[in-house]
């Protein structure tokens, strides 16, 4: 079982998070911080299929939009959740998984493609004690034009990317992906686009990881 043993990694985490540390990334002169946000989007058939089996995933936040305070030890924890999982899942595409081509789930037999990587990584994070609001589940178009699914953190120095393909945590103008449409921070089921009208499916290779 994928979480068997690693309640003492979240509580770690959770410890580190109360601790303050001076910022170590910052941003560089001319950065867009910030996507810019477009109109209401249909919501990822994977998204509304996993939230009517996993409701209490798929609970909304506060209605007041809190972004992430970015001091040095949140940095350090989202570059661990970000290896952790990558490491830990190994790559499989829904339709050798499952049968199907679109499926969302957590991870929990260590098997998955990208959204199952975003929906692990974002459930040690909210378990840990960040607020949902700031944790938004992102459809992307990737470098060679393919649907892709990211985590995308919003904080006080900017929006950063926790990508399966990535070990690194990278701001979201440096992923070098077309940004389609994520959650909205006022509500987890409600989406919204991102200035890229061309659907999106996130599917996952034998190359995603």
């Amino acid at each position: 079982m994928l979480f068997r043993g690693h309640g003492k990694g979240l509580a770690v985490i959770a410890v580190l998070l109360g601790m303050s540390a001076s910022m170590s990334v910052s941003a560089k002169a001319g950065d867009v911080l910030y996507a810019s946000l477009g109109e209401a989007a249909r919501s990822p058939i994977g998204w509304v299929e996993f939230c009517a089996e996993n409701a209490s995933e798929c609970r909304g936040g506060s209605s007041q939009p809190r972004d992430i305070v970015m001091s040095q030890t949140a940095w350090r924890d989202l570059l661990r959740v970000n290896k952790w999982v990558n490491e830990a899942i190994k790559p499989i595409t829904d339709m050798d998984h499952w049968g199907v081509i679109e499926k969302w789930s957590l991870p929990t037999d260590g098997y998955g493609d990208c959204e199952d990587y975003v929906l692990l990584k974002r459930k040690m994070l909210i378990d840990a004690g960040w607020p949902r609001e700031a944790l938004l589940i992102t459809v992307v178009r990737d470098k060679k034009g393919d649907g892709h699914a990211v985590l995308t953190v919003k904080s006080d120095k900017g929006e950063f990317v926790l990508d399966n393909q990535n070990e690194n945590v990278l701001a979201w103008t440096e992923t070098g992906y077309r940004f389609v449409k994520r959650q909205s921070q006022s509500d987890p089921n409600i989406w919204v686009s991102l200035g890229d009208s061309r659907p999106a499916v996130a599917t996952a290779s034998s190359r995603d990881r």
